[in-house]
């Protein structure tokens, strides 16, 4: 598995509203991105968020990453401040 981990700076709670209301109308991610999973994180004190986007395969990855560089930047929630690319080395949900 692997993970395209971003980073976001000047990130504002009705940014994240949004993107959180246009994933919750799509289902999902962008069309053509094949992600096993994706998560939002929110700090809203230091004004910046992470999304993890999850892939099977390394060519599932490489695919989305070519989606969201395309992407308009007020498509995002704020700059991107890092993007990672990385393979999943530990996954587990802990109760």
């Amino acid at each position: 598995m692997f993970a395209r981990v971003v980073r976001f700076t000047d990130v504002t709670p009705e940014a994240i509203a949004a993107i959180a209301a246009r994933v919750e109308e799509a289902g999902g991610p962008p069309p053509g991105v094949r992600s096993n999973g994706i998560r939002l994180l929110h700090d809203q004190e230091q004004a910046t968020a992470v999304f993890v986007g999850l892939f099977a395969t390394r060519q599932d990855l490489d695919d989305a990453d070519a989606i969201f560089m395309a992407m308009d930047p007020a498509e995002t929630p704020g700059s991107r401040a890092s993007i990672d690319r990385c393979q999943v080395v530990i996954n587990r949900d802990l109760d």
